[in-house]
């Protein structure tokens, strides 16, 4: 009985609107040993809480570090519902090292700037993903800055950048949904521009999916620039998320997303990554099947 009080209450506070809010939170430590069998273990804890775990990532040039990717059946349905750029919200991450450690993405600050506005609508099923999480992986202490759920509901890094909704998201328009689809799957399977997918999400009759995007570039991939803003903690990030609705596909604007998973980093260290947006869009605008000078040009 004092266990699930205890947790109620850490739940809560973890969902406190009034207090800031951080994007991650550590888990109980899993079993040390190869970082594979411990991203089993998160997956097996996941699963018993009925997440469906939809991909693995171990990010090249990054050893003993991992991710699992699962998704929650009634958020699909909430993400379903409003549509739009909520699609790019439809995985849970967890980080895994291979010594155990364990942290996740904290459901209240990431669905607070997905769903912006909208969010007191889905709040109560976000507040059950949180209790699962805290179940299946233990509700330890939130880490990777904060922000308040005023300014996660607009958030930008700072003035002059972009938002969730930036016009820059767009990358390319195809024919059909199932000719965006069949462009990002196909691209991603041929390995172009040095990435792999991740995984795969399709919301059903919605014309809505995610696919998440491995960048496995050894100068310009996801282990080099986490490295350079010193955010070695903060994995659970990864991977990044290229989406379609309806016929078009779109990608959140680096400096939106960067800033969003990373709000504790200083302006200064973002200065070090400062080529960082361009690679990520140009190497996702591959992916969407355009051709990067023609897009520069369309953007100037």
């Amino acid at each position: 009985m004092l266990h699930r009080i205890l947790l109620s209450l850490t739940c809560l506070l973890m969902s406190a609107p009034a207090w800031a809010i951080n994007p991650y939170f550590y888990g109980d430590p899993l079993a040390a040993g190869n970082v594979h069998a411990v991203a089993t273990s998160a997956e097996k804890r996941l699963e018993a809480e009925g997440f469906k775990v939809v991909g693995k990532y171990f990010p090249k040039h990054y050893p003993g570090h991992g991710i699992v990717i699962a998704t929650d059946e009634a958020m699909l349905k909430e993400i379903a519902e409003t549509g739009k750029q909520t699609i790019a919200g439809a995985a849970i991450r967890v980080g895994i090292k291979a010594d155990g450690t364990v942290s996740y993405t904290n459901p209240d600050y990431w669905y607070r700037a997905i769903f912006r506005n909208r969010f007191s609508g889905v709040e109560s099923t976000v507040e059950g993903i949180q209790k699962r999480l805290a179940r299946a992986l233990g509700a330890g202490q939130g880490f990777g800055g904060d922000e308040s759920a005023k300014s996660l509901s607009n958030y930008r890094y700072m003035v002059g950048m972009e938002r969730l909704d930036s016009g820059k998201n767009r990358l390319a328009e195809m024919e059909s949904f199932n000719d965006a689809v069949r462009t990002v799957r196909d691209n991603l399977a041929k390995k172009v521009a040095n990435t792999a997918k991740v995984y795969e999400v399709i919301i059903p009759g919605k014309q809505l999916a995610v696919f998440g995007v491995a960048f496995t570039d050894e100068e310009n991939g996801d282990a080099s620039w986490l490295k350079t803003i010193n955010a070695p903690e903060s994995f659970a990030s990864l991977p990044y998320e290229i989406f379609i609705v309806g016929n078009e596909i779109h990608a959140l604007h680096a400096r939106y997303r960067i800033a969003l998973s990373f709000p504790d980093t200083g302006m200064g260290t973002f200065m070090r990554i400062s080529n960082v947006p361009t690679m990520i869009r140009d190497t996702l605008l591959q992916i969407a099947g355009g051709k990067v000078e023609e897009f520069n040009t369309i953007i100037e």
